[in-house]
C-alpha cells in the first residue's frame, strides 16, 4: 500500500511547543482525519507537508519524493482548503480565479463552472465581502478544479451551514471513489470524521498517538459507565481518562476486552466517538483540550 505523504522522524521546535520524533505515513486512495486539541501541532503538521514551513529535523515526503525541488513540482498535485483566508482581498472571485488557474497544468474551466454554479459563487463580488463559508466554497472549487491527487483540508467545515456542511461531506466522498485520490482532513468536529473518514491520526501534545483505521478504533476502545464504588487503584490503571462525579463515572479503556470482562455485569459499556476518545485521552494526559 503506498503513501501520499510520509513523515519520518520529522520535529519542530518553537519557545513553548515541540514536534516531536513524527514518524507518519498517510494512505494513498483513503480519507485521513487529523484530530487533536488546541495546541497540539495540527497546523504545524500541515504547513510543513505544504512546505510552508520547514522542519528542524527529519524528512518529508510527497508521492515518494523528499527535498524542496520535488515539493515545489508535486504542489501542483495538491488542492489546499483552509479556515483561513489566503487570496487577494481586493480581487473578485473572477479576478483571482483567473490568477490561480494558469498554476495548473491541469486545470478544467468547465469543472469550475460546475462547482462555481453548485456552490452559488458570486463571480463579480470582491472576495473581502464574501461570507467566511463563500471562502471556504471558493477554495474547494479551486482545489476540486485542476485534477488534485491529494486533498489537503483544514478545518474545512469551519463557518459552514449544516446543510452545505453535510453536503461537503457527500461531496468528499464522491471524490474519493476515485482510488488515485487523497484527502487529509484536520479537523475539530469529528462527528464529521465519523462519517467519512478510513483512518485517524490522533495528535497529541506534538506526539502521534495513533494512526488508525476508524473501524481499529471501535474494536479497541470502550467506554464505561458505572458507580464510584467500581473504582479502586488496581482498576483505575485500567483507565485512560476518567471522569467522576456525585453520581459516578465514565471513563475510556483501551483494552476492550479486558474491561468487558470487568464490567459488563456491574456497568454500562459503549463504542466511544471519537470525540470521546480524544477528550478522554487528553484529560489523561493532563492536556487542555
Amino acid at each position: 500500500m503506498s503513501h501520499c505523504i510520509e513523515m519520518r522522524q520529522v520535529g519542530k521546535s518553537y519557545e513553548r511547543f515541540q514536534l516531536q520524533g513524527v514518524n507518519l505515513g498517510i494512505q494513498e486512495g483513503y480519507i485521513t482525519g487529523l484530530i487533536g486539541p488546541n495546541g497540539a501541532g495540527k497546523t504545524t503538521l500541515i504547513r510543513m507537508i505544504m512546505g510552508m514551513v520547514h522542519p528542524d529535523q527529519g524528512e518529508v515526503k510527497l508521492f515518494g519524493e523528499a527535498g524542496q525541488e520535488q515539493l515545489s513540482r508535486n504542489k501542483a498535485r495538491i488542492g489546499y482548503v483552509s479556515d483561513e483566508n489566503i487570496f487577494y482581498e481586493q480581487l473578485t472571485v473572477k479576478q483571482m480565479k483567473k490568477i490561480l488557474a494558469p498554476f495548473y497544468d491541469r486545470w478544467n474551466e468547465d469543472t469550475y463552472q460546475k462547482y462555481e454554479e453548485r456552490f452559488k459563487l458570486p463571480p463579480g463580488k470582491k472576495i473581502k465581502d464574501l461570507s467566511k463559508g463563500m471562502k471556504i466554497k471558493f477554495s474547494l472549487a479551486v482545489a476540486l478544479s485542476h485534477g488534485a491527487d491529494l486533498l489537503i483540508m483544514d478545518e474545512p467545515t469551519s463557518g459552514l451551514d449544516p446543510v452545505f456542511r453535510r453536503e461537503l461531506l457527500d461531496l468528499l466522498s464522491e471524490h474519493i471513489q476515485d482510488e488515485r485520490k487523497s484527502i487529509l482532513f484536520s479537523t475539530h468536529n469529528t462527528t464529521d470524521l465519523d462519517r467519512i473518514a478510513d483512518y485517524i491520526v490522533f495528535l497529541n501534545e506534538g506526539r502521534i498517538v495513533f494512526n488508525e483505521m476508524k473501524e481499529v478504533l471501535s474494536e479497541q476502545y470502550l467506554l464505561v459507565k458505572g458507580g464510584k464504588e467500581l473504582l479502586d487503584r488496581d482498576v483505575r490503571r485500567l483507565f485512560v481518562g476518567i471522569r467522576e462525579n456525585a453520581h459516578g463515572f465514565e471513563g475510556l479503556v483501551k483494552d476492550r476486552a479486558a474491561a468487558q470482562r470487568y464490567f459488563q455485569d456491574n456497568g454500562i459499556c459503549e463504542t466511544p466517538t471519537l470525540e470521546e476518545i480524544m477528550y478522554f485521552t487528553v484529560k489523561g494526559s493532563g492536556a487542555h483540550v
